[in-house]
């Protein structure tokens, strides 16, 4: 069981500027996306690599490139804000998608959309969502990867409370999880907080 914080001052300057509610959705997808190309470095830090031979302008040398595909599944529609600053990285992966709403009711995820990429059972698949509040939406896509094949998986996400952390951790004990804060509580319907308000509506500037 893994649950990594990534703390860095970079980080915690752009997601204080995301949790000001006059922050325009503009100004909101820039900070979102450079916080998950910061983010990028701690969580391709195990990627496995192979060594190649290479010619530099000054001679024949040995180099490294990532020894798997990678695959980002953001969770719709949210997810999709993440993908755009990680791809920036590693510009080979590809988007797979699975849809998912909350019952406001019942605040159980609902599935409206799934699609995946070809050989996802031999990639490195990262999981990606802004929130990780009651933890159902963000297992019930991680349960979607497993169904298709997928082994070496991550969940990605920028504000999560330890309801959600422990709901992955119990449901899905092999799969790590990164965040850039761990926010104190839940409120009465469902969100995050001080969390970074709907960010599906902040991203997409939707109400």
């Amino acid at each position: 069981m893994s649950f990594t914080v990534i703390k860095h001052p970079l980080i915690l300057d752009k997601l204080t500027r995301m949790r000001k509610i006059e922050t325009a959705s503009k100004d909101f997808r820039e900070n979102l996306n450079e916080i998950s190309q910061l983010m990028v470095y701690e969580i391709f830090r195990d990627v496995p690599l192979q060594e190649i031979d290479i010619k530099t302008p000054v001679i024949e040398a040995k180099g490294y490139t990532i020894d798997m595909p990678v695959v980002l599944i953001p969770i719709i529609r949210a997810g999709l804000g993440m993908t755009e600053g990680i791809q920036r990285l590693v510009p080979t992966s590809r988007i797979a998608h699975v849809g998912l709403y909350r019952n406001e009711e019942t605040l159980e995820p609902v599935q409206y959309f799934a699609k995946k990429t070809s050989d996802i059972e031999k990639s490195y698949v990262i999981v990606v969502d802004p929130m990780l509040a009651t933890g159902g939406s963000a297992s019930k896509a991680i349960s979607i990867a497993k169904n298709w094949g997928a082994k070496q998986i991550k969940f990605v996400c920028l504000v999560a409370v330890q309801k959600g952390v422990d709901k992955i951790l119990n449901d899905h004990p092999d799969v790590e999880i990164y965040s850039a804060s761990l926010d104190p509580i839940l409120n009465e319907q469902g969100y995050i907080v001080p969390g970074l308000g709907d960010a599906g509506d902040r991203i997409f500037g939707t109400k």
